[in-house]
């Protein structure tokens, strides 16, 4: 079941709220960027996520050389602490236009929460995010 979080960087000059189920997993994929950064994600649709502050201090990123997105896929960082809250991106096939929200970043969810929800892991270096790679100890 859908939940309202609130979320925030580091510094909590970018903060934000949506709707999520954790039930429906967290998800760990492998792409050069997710593998760089660590991210573990749950997914919002894009009606049901707003920044709701400091939107000004938001830098982002756009990885123009993926198959899979198409180039869709936005990353947002906070322009002070660095922190990484949340992607803005579309794909067809999975749920239309969404924002890939960063867990770690999520204020006020207890670790028992986070530990419940079951991890999805995504192949993501081959492209293939919707199966999970032979190998997944490294993430």
């Amino acid at each position: 079941m859908k939940k309202l979080y609130r979320g925030s960087c580091h510094c909590s000059a970018i903060a934000f709220e949506c709707q999520l189920d954790l039930a429906e997993g967290i998800r760990r994929c492998n792409c050069s960027f997710c593998a760089k950064t660590r991210m573990q994600k749950a997914f919002a649709l894009r009606e049901e996520f707003e920044i709701t502050s400091s939107k000004d201090r938001l830098t982002s990123y756009r990885a123009d050389n993926s198959s899979w997105i198409e180039g869709d896929v936005d990353h947002y960082f906070c322009s002070r602490c660095g922190v990484r809250p949340f992607s803005r991106g579309y794909h067809k096939d999975f749920i239309g236009h969404f924002y890939a929200v960063n867990v770690a970043c999520l204020d006020g969810v207890s670790d028992a929460e986070l530990a419940e929800a079951p991890i999805i892991y995504e192949n993501g270096r081959d492209d293939d995010h919707f199966n999970a790679p032979a190998d997944t100890r490294f993430m």
